[in-house]
């Protein structure tokens, strides 16, 4: 069975259906490359009710460049996700000249928050929900990077300075499997919370339960998300 992580829809539980028709958002702008600097970015994030669907309740496959405006509406909150010749801080499908480098040549990210907060601690997550394939997300959700206790400080600079549970892995779609979602997850972590993985957890990325993680140390709504599409850069 596929779960909708119903982290606040405004109503009640109920008011998320499988497709998530209650999440609202923005996205930004696509910058390649980026070229300037993170201090320049700052900027007041709005709060904003979300409803985060990270376990592909929607059984259709992207077949074009075009993003639906449902995957569109995954992002809030004013998350930055900044690779080397890839600067992006909204919802998109990554440009096929891309593709081949996101996969297989870059490593970890930058994370930026304008939002974040010099005293706070955070969690950021990266998932696929679309694991093997978007129409049967059998191995949902695949966990590609978990960093605990990542100082707020560290945000506001574009880097993730924590505790690291599951080390980077980067976007790697199988042939033929069509797009992926990856979507970043920003909690705040509560104070002396110490978030950690249990022995089954860590012995596989594969069918990640977010939902029951999140329960179990309160984190709560998301304060950002963000996510991109990408498929095998050989499609």
């Amino acid at each position: 069975m596929r779960l909708c992580v119903c982290l606040r829809c405004g109503a009640s539980a109920g008011s998320c259906n499988s497709n998530c028709n209650s999440v609202r958002g923005s996205g930004g702008n696509l910058r390649e490359p980026a070229g300037r600097d993170l201090s320049e970015m700052a900027a007041p994030v709005p709060f904003l009710v979300l409803c985060v669907c990270t376990l592909g309740l929607i059984p259709a496959e992207v077949t074009s460049d075009t993003l639906s405006s449902l995957d569109s509406s995954f992002c809030h909150g004013g998350l930055e996700v900044i690779y080397p010749e890839l600067d992006i801080d909204k919802c998109l499908i990554i440009p096929k000249k891309h593709r081949e480098n996101v996969s297989t040549v870059w490593g970890a990210p930058q994370v930026y928050f304008s939002g974040a907060k010099k005293g706070n601690v955070y969690v950021v997550v990266m998932v696929d929900p679309d694991a093997p394939r978007r129409t049967r997300p059998t191995s949902a959700s695949w966990r590609h990077w978990l960093v605990v206790d990542v100082q707020g400080s560290s945000l506001i600079r574009g880097q993730v300075q924590g505790t690291t549970l599951t080390d980077y892995h980067p976007p790697t779609p199988t042939p033929a499997s069509g797009f992926h979602r990856y979507q970043f997850v920003l909690f705040k972590q509560p104070p002396d919370a110490r978030v950690s993985l249990a022995e089954q957890e860590k012995s596989s990325r594969g069918k990640w339960d977010l939902q029951a993680f999140v329960a179990k140390f309160g984190l709560g709504e998301p304060v950002a998300t963000l996510q991109f599409l990408t498929q095998n850069y050989k499609d």
